[in-house]
């Protein structure tokens, strides 16, 4: 009897990288997923929600940073995907694997700005911290989604940081 189509199994992951390097790099690149997409809401939620003489500046500036944080966090969750496991992808599991603490209320601008350089830091080191397992791994396209996340987010917390000086 021939086996049917929905039946066959896909080969194993063969990428030059072990099931467990695979696994570590999954997991740290899942609670940068996480401190992205903690990010992201809060960006999202300060464009909504600013007031004050600095309205239309960041209104905008928020606009433009959570649009490139929405495709950030799919470049962040296919990758996860690559490697062999799945992406997180609730509210429950990012506030578990996020180091991004959620703002309550509705600050001024100024305390949305700074809320939002400590985001970008944050991020940052969670990227920076995985550096050792993805070299060790030689897994360089990881290293470069990192590298390229590093250098956003370094930019973006030095453009708000000097909104505020």
């Amino acid at each position: 009897m021939a086996k049917s189509k929905g039946s066959a199994k896909a080969p194993k992951i063969d990428i030059g990288i072990g099931k467990d390097a695979r696994k570590g790099i999954a997991d740290g690149l899942s609670r940068l997923l996480a401190d992205e997409y903690t990010l992201y809401l809060k960006t999202h939620n300060f464009h909504w929600n600013v007031t004050g003489p600095m309205f239309n500046t960041l209104h905008l500036m928020f606009e433009q940073h959570y649009t490139e944080a929405a495709t950030a966090v799919d470049l962040v969750a296919e990758r996860i995907r690559a490697l062999g496991f799945p992406a997180p992808g609730t509210y429950r599991a990012f506030a578990e694997l996020s180091s991004i603490e959620e703002t309550d209320g509705v600050p001024d601008w100024q305390r949305m700005v700074t809320e939002l350089i400590k985001g970008h830091e944050t991020c940052v080191r969670t990227a920076r911290e995985m550096f050792p397992l993805v070299d060790e791994a030689s897994d360089e396209p990881s290293a470069d989604l990192l590298t390229q996340r590093m250098q956003v987010h370094e930019k973006t917390a030095w453009m708000l940081r000097s909104l505020l000086e």
